[in-house]
């Protein structure tokens, strides 16, 4: 896999190291592939406060989407870039059905720990391009995730990705992370995804530069809500909350949510 594929190996990490401590996420696929595939990270890639901010913002995304999922019973799921993320066992498809899509070589990967079912398909597909979407059948409204994707897209990707998902649905619930603009231009000289060789990234300061006619931005979102944060213990509670969840954190991480409803 190139190098911005081997980031998925950070969130894998920072999951599998909450699921172990038992707290913020319970993710035992998590465990199990780490486990198994022992990749190795270095620097800050495997700190354990990247590790607990990692769960907090799959926790963030997880809850959003049983929210929406119960609100919209017949939606499909998609979950762009999804790595090896196992937010579908996490939360259950609930009768929906439920696309992931990643690289061709993620894919691969992924189906070394995940099967498909009735509910659940992998699509291969890079989403700077319009073909994906067509593996997934008409269906009214589209209940969408991108986590830890937009920050490797230019807004002009980012733009034209979520205009081709609100033309394939009619309707549309969109949640995703993005890098400042100070963030992507501070990612050259200090990130933690510089230790798998990524060194380019792409920041979003205001989010209606990427929303078009039909997909509009909504709100923006806590990305490190004090009920998770609450989970860690003395010392460690103190610092996260200062370095992950103060004033410099929310200058450098947003949390965006963008809907297309009917007109």
């Amino acid at each position: 896999m190139d190098s911005v594929n081997k980031t998925l190996y950070i969130p894998l990490c920072g999951k599998s190291y909450v699921s172990k401590k038992g707290i913020i996420l319970k993710d035992e696929k998590a465990e199990e592939i780490w486990d198994k595939e022992q990749f190795k990270l270095k620097g800050k890639s495997k700190s354990k406060w990247l590790s607990y901010y990692m769960g907090i913002r799959a926790a963030v995304f997880d809850e959003w989407l049983k929210e929406q999922m119960i609100k919209n019973s017949g939606a499909v799921v998609i979950h762009i870039g999804c790595g090896m993320d196992s937010r579908v066992l996490r939360v259950g498809t609930n009768n929906h059905n439920w696309y992931d899509v990643d690289f061709p070589e993620v894919i691969t990967e992924r189906r070394k720990y995940y099967n498909e079912d009735e509910y659940y398909k992998m699509i291969n597909g890079d989403v700077r391009e319009s073909d994906w979407l067509t593996k997934i059948p008409y269906t009214k409204h589209a209940i969408v995730v991108l986590e830890g994707v937009s920050m490797y897209l230019t807004n002009l990707e980012l733009k034209n990705l979520i205009s081709n998902i609100g033309n394939h649905f009619e309707t549309v619930n969109l949640l995703m992370d993005c890098y400042s603009l100070f963030a992507a231009k501070m990612s050259k000289y200090k990130n933690p995804i510089n230790d798998v060789g990524v060194t380019q990234v792409f920041g979003l300061d205001n989010p209606e530069l990427v929303g078009d006619s039909n997909v509009l931005f909504k709100k923006e979102h806590e990305m490190t809500p004090s009920k998770y944060i609450e989970e860690l213990e003395g010392l460690e509670k103190l610092i996260f909350r200062k370095l992950y969840a103060g004033n410099l954190s929310k200058k450098l991480y947003k949390l965006y949510e963008f809907e297309k409803t009917l007109k």
